[in-house]
């Protein structure tokens, strides 16, 4: 299993980006990747082809996440 994930986040252009995160964004596109350029590759590649706008109102996020595993989970939930 990939220990990444692409993500592609839309979020509105009123938004900073610093607060575009999964929660805020419009919408969100996830996919798993095997390493850090293949993650950047793929999550340009899903928004293209899903259509997602860039620019004027909406604009495109892209990042790289780590999986978590159950034992992240289970690190938080005993927190």
């Amino acid at each position: 299993m990939s220990e990444l994930l692409s993500v592609a986040l839309v979020c509105a252009g009123t938004l900073l980006a610093q607060d575009c995160s999964r929660d805020t964004a419009l919408d969100v596109i996830i996919a798993p990747a095997h390493t850090p350029i293949e993650c950047l590759m793929h999550a340009q590649t899903m928004a293209a082809q899903a259509g997602l706008p860039g620019g004027g109102d909406r604009y495109l996020k892209i990042a790289c996440e780590h999986r978590r595993t159950e034992t992240d989970v289970a690190i938080r939930r005993a927190s």
